[in-house]
């Protein structure tokens, strides 16, 4: 074999260890529930829970508690199988927070009570929505 064949021999398996690995990392969306038992069972990995924030009846967010100094807040979040959990995350509140029309905390338990989110990403409304557009003169 030529020399230039083995070299992109070996750049190709290196291509497939990184790609295996990293699918390996690559987490799909659990509910509350999964995540407690993983802490439960001593696996401190840091998982996707989507849900949507806690609001009443009017639409206002319920649950929202900011820091005094605004560098932290908790947050009520109900994942898909309709559990309620109350979320810490060590950052200011995102722009639009409120507004999200869907949350996805990254995260785990440190304990049995909060979840930590390491990480959030928002869903939030499209300012595409279609609406009606009337012409003029009709």
């Amino acid at each position: 074999m030529k020399k230039g064949h083995i070299i992109g021999i070996g750049i190709i398996a290196i291509a497939i260890v990184i790609i295996m690995t990293s699918i390996g990392d690559a987490s799909s969306y659990e509910t509350f529930n999964t995540a407690l038992e993983m802490k439960q069972d001593g696996n401190d990995k840091a998982i996707h829970v989507v849900g949507q924030l806690k609001k009443n009846p009017s639409g206002e967010v319920e649950g929202l508690q900011v820091r005094d100094d605004k560098t932290s807040f908790t947050f009520i979040l109900v994942d898909n199988d309709g559990t309620e959990q109350e979320v810490f995350y060590n950052e200011p509140v995102p722009a639009d927070f409120t507004r999200s029309e869907s949350v996805v905390v990254i995260g785990s338990y440190k304990n049995d009570e909060i979840f930590i989110a390491d990480k959030i990403l928002m869903k939030c409304p499209s300012k595409y929505q279609e609406t009606e557009v009337q012409a003029a003169g009709m």
